[in-house]
Formats: structure tokens, C-alpha cells, sequence
């Protein structure tokens, strides 16, 4: 009778644990995409204050609509077949950009004296150079 009753409490927590841990799981999975969603509502924010400075406005215009200022004038430059080129250069969002770390000038000064005490070797040319005559 005892091994009956231990028999139906391991079941029932059983089945209990496992609702509890598939509850867990579903709440974590919540969580995560809260989290995506207050990332991605922080990058609309930022790229909606962006919109407010007057500068980056005209960037855009000019840009994307190619417009320009009274008295300036317009160039696109095109390639060899008549192709636009496109500028690569754009405006970083100056809280992504990556700050670089100082480095002590001992430690430059250390791999400065490196570099003269064991200077790279150099390599041997990959080919022979040939002389050519004007003729050829």
C-alpha cells in the first residue's frame, strides 16, 4: 500500500515538475524576446532623436535625394562605363563606435627597441628579374 501511494506522489510530482519546467522554459523564452524588444525600441529611439538634429537632416537630403545648398554645386562621379559610383562613407552613430585604448608610451618605446634589435627578415623575390631590351 505504501509503494501505491509513493507510486501515485511520484507521478503527481512528475507530471507537476515537468509543467513546472516547461513554465520556466516559456518564461525565459518571454524574457529573451522582451529584451530583444526594448533593444530594438532603444535603436528606434536613437535613430528617431537622430531625425531631431538639424545636420543630420541635411546629410540625408543630400544623400538620399541628392540635394544641395543655394550656391554650391552638384557632382556625381561616374566610373569608366558611365556607372555612379556610390560612397561608401556614411555617418557612425557616435555611441557604437569603438573607443581605442591608449597605449603606454613604454610600451611603445619597448617594442620600437624590439623591432631595431630583431628587424623582420626579409624574403627572397618570388622570381628571377629579367632585363628586357627596348626592342622587346
Amino acid at each position: 500500500m505504501v509503494a501505491l501511494v509513493l507510486a501515485v506522489l511520484l507521478v503527481s510530482y512528475a507530471s507537476s515538475m515537468k509543467a513546472y519546467l516547461q513554465q520556466r522554459s516559456h518564461l525565459a523564452d518571454l524574457r529573451s524576446q522582451i529584451t530583444a524588444s526594448q533593444t530594438e525600441v532603444d535603436r528606434l529611439e536613437k535613430a528617431n532623436e537622430r531625425w531631431k538634429d538639424d545636420d543630420y537632416v541635411r546629410t540625408q537630403a543630400r544623400e538620399r535625394l541628392g540635394w544641395v545648398m543655394p550656391g554650391e554645386t552638384a557632382y556625381q562621379v561616374i566610373d569608366e562605363n558611365g556607372h555612379l559610383l556610390d560612397s561608401g562613407d556614411r555617418l557612425a552613430d557616435p555611441s557604437q563606435v569603438a573607443k581605442s585604448e591608449a597605449t603606454p608610451w613604454w610600451s611603445k618605446q619597448y617594442s620600437s627597441l624590439q623591432n631595431a634589435d630583431h628587424p623582420p627578415t626579409e624574403r627572397a623575390p618570388v622570381g628571377t628579374i629579367t632585363k628586357k631590351t627596348p626592342g622587346e
